[in-house]
């Protein structure tokens, strides 16, 4: 027997000693965060300023065209990509709703003073594909107003009207890639 290794098996060769124990498994992930009250309290807050500063600032269609040829302003199309692509108002920019955010409106629109014009899904019909119907209170307008309100833009105007595609004045397209 060697005094300082235990015993000596009769091959010569010492024994290992046993393996260290599993290291115990992580523990679980925190609950996702809930959204408290006073956040829906806040974009109320926002909703209901946005509303009344929304309220003059509605376009006819020619002054939506006329003021969309003026130099710095931004056409917003806040539709699907894939809407988007099927048919839009020509010269515009594509920022589906969903992707609006910090990061992506510095990106697009980094000056908050830019003139921006909006239109969605219930400014048309005639073209269901591209501008399919919603509700009058879940129209895309509405959000999109909203949103950029929150993110600090004012000088956001929408276009008012409902406009049959076929006898519209402001010039439509597909992307490219669509056609």
């Amino acid at each position: 027997m060697s005094p300082a290794r235990g015993p000596v098996p009769s091959s010569g060769w010492r024994q290992s000693p046993p393996p260290p124990p599993p290291p115990p498994p992580p523990p679980p992930p925190p609950p996702p965060p809930s959204i408290p009250p006073s956040t829906w309290r806040g974009y109320l807050k926002v909703a209901r300023q946005a509303a009344i500063y929304r309220e003059t600032r509605r376009l006819t269609e020619e002054d939506f065209l006329r003021v969309s040829r003026e130099a710095g302003t931004v056409v917003l199309d806040a539709r699907s990509r894939e809407k988007f692509d099927e048919l839009h108002v020509k010269g515009a920019l594509n920022l589906s709703f969903p992707d609006i955010a910090v990061e992506s409106l510095q990106k697009a629109l980094p000056d908050k003073e830019t003139l921006i014009l909006i239109y969605c899904n219930n400014n048309f019909r005639g073209a269901e594909g591209p501008f399919p119907s919603k509700l009058p209170t879940a129209s895309l307008n509405l959000s999109t107003f909203i949103a950029l309100y929150n993110y600090g833009y004012r000088n956001v105007w929408e276009l008012g009207p409902v406009i049959d595609v076929k006898k519209s004045k402001l010039p439509l397209e597909p992307t490219a890639k669509a056609r």
